[in-house]
């Protein structure tokens, strides 16, 4: 019982860390800069940590600028303002994903500006081949290490650990939570102390304030990736990008929603004015 408790919450935390550390504030808003070295060491782990769940991080990078960009309408990948249920949501956000990965859909250059791209490990992790293998070795693991059957309805959530989070946050991070800044979007903050999170659950600190490396804003808050990023920083496996401070990122507050995703969060790395 206790290797499979240990399996489940290293795979939840481990997937989620390269959700949130690489494929959100590297790939999507290039909060920080690395190496090509550093950069193909985490994109193999989030192969490796999501496993049959594995997100290109170029796809993902893209398709997340897009919700930033029209965060709430008919052209946000996933709203649950537009779409009937979760599972909806889930489908239509597939549909987007692949349409960008497989490059079928039509994509301002500005949103595909440095997003990073390792061609043969994105066609390998997306293979129905590499996915099931993955799986199996979730099987493999319960059959092996659980108690009882019971256990094996966990299986399910390894077999779909990136969507799982995204939809913790995607959907109930739209529907559900705390305002902590009145934006023009439905963005909420899911907790007060985002342990089960890592800091995504502050969703409407992270929309208020895109650029910001810190997705905690308030007293009480605290986002238990961004120590792990500044470590790192002091090892010098990747550098910081100038992340302004909540007072800063304020007094921008006049600049549309449109000119902060192209200016706040991407311009520094990629170019785009």
């Amino acid at each position: 019982m206790f290797v499979i408790i240990f399996f489940f919450i290293a795979h939840w935390y481990l997937s989620l860390f390269s959700q949130t550390f690489f494929l959100h504030r590297y790939a999507a808003h290039r909060a920080f800069t690395m190496n090509k070295f550093w950069e193909r060491f985490f994109f193999a782990l989030v192969y490796i940590t999501q496993g049959s769940s594995y997100l290109s991080p170029r796809a993902y990078g893209v398709m997340h600028r897009l919700h930033h960009a029209h965060t709430d309408t008919e052209d946000d990948p996933h709203s649950p303002s537009y779409d009937a249920n979760l599972f909806a949501m889930m489908w239509r956000t597939k549909k987007i994903y692949n349409d960008i990965y497989l490059h079928k859909m039509e994509i301002e250059d500005r949103y595909t500006k440095n997003v990073p791209d390792w061609r043969l490990l994105d066609w390998w992790g997306n293979t129905w081949v590499s996915r099931v293998l993955w799986i199996a070795l979730y099987v493999w693991i319960y059959i092996a290490f659980a108690p009882s059957a019971w256990w094996y309805l966990l299986i399910p959530i390894h077999a779909l650990m990136g969507p799982v989070h995204g939809v913790i946050i995607n959907w109930f991070a739209h529907k559900y939570g705390n305002v902590n800044f009145e934006t023009n979007n439905t963005s909420k903050n899911l907790f007060k102390v985002d342990i089960l999170m890592m800091g995504e659950g502050y969703h409407n600190n992270h929309h208020e304030f895109p650029s910001r490396i810190n997705f905690a804003a308030k007293r009480g808050e605290f986002d238990f990736t961004y120590p792990v990023i500044k470590l790192l920083a002091k090892l010098k496996v990747l550098t910081i990008v100038n992340s302004p401070s909540v007072k800063e990122v304020k007094s921008e507050a006049s600049e549309s929603l449109s000119n902060r995703i192209v200016t706040a969060e991407v311009s520094d790395t990629t170019g785009v004015q």
